[in-house]
């Protein structure tokens, strides 16, 4: 059976498509590990069977205009080739980038494990700018009618996600658990009615990294709230200059410092997409339609998390090597499992075909 066909076999029950929509993904899986880019120009190189280039591109340029994905079909089929056990961390942000006068703004929830996030549903924002607080909640609300019985263990969102509506939604009959940064200009106070101070106030006489949990819960945006904060040290910063401190608003103040660590998660799933992995800015020369990029999404978080069962098992096989002065791998899962699957594509090792194990059988969410 070819590599083609065997993938196919693997999605199929995933997917319960048509078999030429199901093979058209297969090939396009390959053909992105080869390329290395979701530039379109390049993918119809690489394309597997004897067509010619012109025509591989034209199929592709049918797929995303023409065909309807189904993106409650994709985010179940990421979560259960993942396997990721539960309660869940989720995290919420935005990736944009422009080209030209095209502006390119997703609004993505994702699981985060193993230190990376797993794309699971996003929004594909007709604006500049920040998201709402509307288009957050329809996010969630989604999520929770797709995945009903998950439990969750907390959502984590950096300044962007904070607002009193927002924080109303998540405190609602159903609370979600979260570990949210607030600006440090944002107002606190002991109660309602109480003088409200900006956080930087309340946190000033803080040394760089010392840590101060205010005592009992405070009001921050018209709901009570635990309120812990850092001061960063000078290289945490960023350009933005409302970064002295840390602020973070939780359910939980004893971990939520450590709980929100993970937001990072979503960023490292960006440089996945991006430069790290999928070169997802190169798609401006062919999707300006924001309908026609979430199917490139879709596409890309089967492969992403394809990559992500590629690296853990190849980490279980010759685990990464750990940089004492960090504690970090030298290698991120996510790239460790994309070498691998692109070697297997473009050339693989005697071994790995000798082996009686396939890095296709991965996709099984067995």
């Amino acid at each position: 059976m070819s590599q083609i066909s065997e993938i196919r076999e693997q999605l199929r029950p995933h997917m319960g498509w048509h078999g030429a929509r199901v093979s058209f993904v297969a090939l396009f899986l390959v053909a992105l590990f080869r390329a290395k880019t979701v530039n379109l120009a390049e993918l119809a190189t690489v394309w597997g069977g004897n067509a010619e280039e012109a025509s591989n591109y034209k199929r592709m340029q049918r797929f995303f205009r023409s065909f309807d994905v189904s993106m409650d079909t994709i985010a179940k089929m990421v979560m259960s080739i993942a396997g990721i056990p539960q309660p869940w961390v989720l995290s919420i942000d935005r990736t944009n980038w422009s080209f030209g006068k095209t502006n390119f703004n997703i609004l993505m929830l994702c699981v985060v494990h193993e230190g990376i996030g797993y794309p699971l549903m996003w929004t594909m924002l007709e604006k500049k700018g920040n998201s709402n607080s509307t288009e957050r909640m329809d996010l969630l609300e989604r999520f929770e009618r797709l995945f009903p019985k998950t439990e969750i263990d907390y959502l984590t969102g950096d300044r962007e996600f904070i607002g009193k509506s927002w924080l109303s939604y998540l405190m609602m009959d159903k609370p979600i658990p979260f570990r949210l940064r607030m600006r440090q200009s944002d107002k606190i106070s002991r109660g309602l009615g109480q003088p409200a101070i900006a956080g930087s106030h309340l946190f000033r006489s803080l040394a760089i990294d010392e840590t101060r949990v205010l005592p009992g819960k405070r009001w921050v945006w018209g709901r009570p709230v635990y309120v812990i904060g850092t001061r960063l040290k000078p290289q945490q910063k960023s350009q933005d200059r409302d970064d002295d401190f840390l602020i973070i608003i939780s359910h939980e103040p004893k971990t939520a410092l450590k709980d929100y660590a993970r937001r990072w998660g979503i960023e490292t799933l960006f440089g996945a997409l991006k430069t790290r992995g999928f070169y997802l800015e190169s798609s401006h020369f062919h999707f300006t339609d924001n309908l026609r990029l979430s199917k490139l999404l879709a596409l890309l978080a089967i492969a992403f998390v394809w990559a992500m069962k590629a690296g853990l098992w190849r980490h279980t096989q010759k685990p990464i090597r750990i940089i004492p002065a960090h504690g970090r791998r030298a290698r991120s899962l996510f790239r460790y499992g994309f070498d691998l699957l692109r070697r297997f594509f473009i050339s693989p090792s005697p071994s790995l075909l000798q082996s009686e194990f396939c890095p296709i059988q991965l996709l099984s969410c067995t």
